[in-house]
């Protein structure tokens, strides 16, 4: 993208405008008086633009934060009969660890070095949890959304599911090696399927079922709490979020029912 810098008066004289028309805040809940705080963060903020005036231009812009969209907003309004300066302004993309403590970026640095389930676990999880959520022509299953990976990285992160799960997945195969002499990994689809029908629905399982039972809801709900935290998940739900709207007013049945017509 190509910013165009005016004059660096016109661009100070700018700012000196907008820092003056920022909206009050009140600050009435750290004892002081209503809108103190929102002008002494003006001044300081415009106090600290006019220190930085003998800075280099293209390091000022650095300085000051201004994205690509707003250089371009604000740069662009400037109107001068000098020979403008064009800039290449990178686009940059967004830490992933911005706003975070180093403490927190340790941790999870700290959880992501190592792995808890084995080999054979981690196929274990991924077929129930493909079980849990298929796909379907709405979305993906929860394996496309990664949610094995989700549940590896819950369990070293909360250590309290660690030996549920990698208990009731030892249960799981020892129910599978009786039945169909087959882990539950190795079992065929019908197989797996037919023995999760059978520690799936809590009121209708038999009470030797009853470890499977409780191995079984932990996981229903690791997978659908990794799923719908998801793109994937979140697009399966039809969730849009704050999005633009077009304002068309009040809707007819609301005004008919509080007495009013579309001419009042």
């Amino acid at each position: 993208m190509i910013a165009k810098i005016c004059s660096w008066s016109t661009l100070l004289h700018l700012f000196s405008k907008a820092i003056k028309t920022l909206p009050g805040r009140s600050s009435h809940c750290r004892g002081e008086p209503r809108n103190t705080f929102s002008t002494r963060r003006k001044n300081k903020i415009y106090n600290q633009f006019l220190n930085i005036t003998i800075m280099n231009r293209r390091e000022s812009l650095k300085a000051l934060g201004i994205t690509t969209i707003s250089t371009g907003v604000l740069l662009g309004a400037c109107q001068t009969d000098k020979k403008e300066e064009e800039i290449k302004v990178a686009d940059k993309p967004a830490d992933a660890d911005a706003g975070r403590e180093k403490f927190e970026i340790e941790r999870d640095k700290n959880l992501h070095s190592f792995k808890y389930f084995t080999e054979h676990e981690m196929l274990s999880i991924t077929a129930l949890s493909d079980i849990i959520i298929p796909a379907d022509d709405t979305s993906g299953s929860a394996s496309d959304a990664k949610v094995p990976e989700f549940i590896e990285f819950i369990v070293k992160d909360m250590p309290q599911h660690q030996l549920p799960l990698r208990g009731g997945l030892n249960w799981l195969d020892q129910q599978c090696l009786k039945r169909y002499e087959k882990a539950f990994k190795d079992s065929t689809p019908a197989q797996q399927v037919e023995m999760v029908s059978e520690i799936a629905y809590p009121m209708k399982a038999k009470p030797e079922m009853k470890p499977g039972v409780a191995f079984f809801n932990l996981m229903r709900d690791l997978t659908a709490s990794g799923f719908y935290t998801t793109k994937i998940g979140i697009k399966d739900l039809g969730f849009v979020g704050n999005t633009p709207n077009k304002w068309t007013g009040v809707p007819k049945d609301v005004l008919e029912k509080y007495g009013f017509t579309e001419a009042s």
